[in-house]
C-alpha cells in the first residue's frame, strides 16, 4: 500500500516582517502628524497673546554672519500695534499687500499675475500677502521648495483664523527684517530716523516700506533714485487707503 506524502507549507516570514515594518512606519507617521498639528496650533494660539521673541530668519542671519566672520548686530524691540504709527501700517499695505484688509490670507489675482510674469522671465515679487509673509517669518525658513510653500499656506490659514488681521499686522511689523540686523518697526525707526515708531511721518514710513524687498541692500535714508521713486508711489497709494478697520 502506497503512502501519500504531503509537503508541509513553509511560512513566509518576510511578508509578515514587511507588514510589521509598514505598520510601524504608518503608526510613526500618524503620531508625527498628530504632534505636528498639536504643536503648530499651540504655537499659533500662544503667539496670539505673547510677543514673538525671535524668528527663524534671525537665527539664520546670526549663523550666516558667524560663518562669514562678520560682526553680529541684532536689534529687535517689540511694540504693541497702538505704539506703531498708522502711517507705517498704511505704508506696508500700500507697498506689500493692497488687499490685506479684504482677503482671507491669499491674493489669488496677484499670485496668478506673478506666475505669468515669472513664466515670461520677468523678475517681480512673488505675490505673497502680508499674512503669508508673517507665517513664513515666524514659523518657517527661507526658500522656494514646495514643502515650505505648503507649510506656509497651512500656517497662513491658521493665523487668519486664530489671530485676525490686527494681530497679523502687529506681528508682521514687529518681526520682519527692516535693515541689516534690524527687526521690527521700533528698531527700524530708531535705526533710520532716531525716533519712536509711533511718530513716523508718511514719507518716513514710506521709506521703511520701500526697502522691504531687500532691506539689507537698500537704505531708507539717503536713498537711491529707485527707492525714492518707490517712496513717492507708496505715499500716493497711502492717500487712498483711508481709515484702517481691522
Amino acid at each position: 500500500m502506497a503512502t501519500k506524502i504531503t509537503s508541509k507549507k513553509t511560512k513566509k516570514p518576510a511578508k509578515k516582517d514587511t507588514g510589521t515594518f509598514r505598520s510601524k512606519v504608518s503608526r510613526f507617521l500618524f503620531k508625527a502628524m498628530l504632534w505636528f498639528f498639536g504643536v503648530s496650533i499651540f504655537l499659533v494660539v500662544l503667539f496670539k497673546f505673547v510677543p514673538v521673541p525671535f524668528t527663524p530668519l534671525m537665527v539664520i542671519r546670526t549663523i550666516e554672519n558667524k560663518l562669514a566672520g562678520k560682526e553680529n548686530y541684532y536689534s529687535h524691540d517689540w511694540e504693541p500695534i497702538e505704539n506703531i504709527s498708522l502711517n507705517l501700517q498704511k505704508a506696508v499695505i500700500a507697498s506689500e499687500d493692497g488687499t490685506f484688509l479684504s482677503h482671507h490670507g491669499f491674493d489669488f489675482t496677484a499670485m496668478q499675475k506673478a506666475y505669468k510674469n515669472n513664466e515670461r522671465g520677468r523678475r517681480i515679487k512673488g505675490g505673497s500677502t502680508i499674512s503669508q509673509q508673517t507665517a513664513k517669518n515666524v514659523f518657517l525658513w527661507q526658500g522656494r521648495s514646495y514643502l515650505r510653500k505648503g507649510l506656509e499656506a497651512y500656517f497662513t490659514i491658521l493665523i487668519e483664523l486664530i489671530w485676525g488681521k490686527e494681530r497679523i499686522m502687529e506681528v508682521y511689523l514687529n518681526s520682519i527684517e527692516m535693515g541689516n540686523g534690524i527687526y521690527g518697526a521700533q528698531a527700524a525707526t530708531q535705526h533710520w530716523y532716531r525716533k519712536d515708531a509711533k511718530s513716523l511721518t508718511k514719507i518716513q514710513a514710506a521709506g521703511i516700506a520701500a526697502i522691504l524687498p531687500n532691506p539689507r541692500k537698500y537704505s531708507a535714508t539717503s536713498s537711491s533714485s529707485y527707492i525714492n521713486r518707490r517712496k513717492d508711489k507708496i505715499v500716493r497709494i497711502m492717500r487712498h487707503i483711508g481709515k484702517i478697520n481691522y
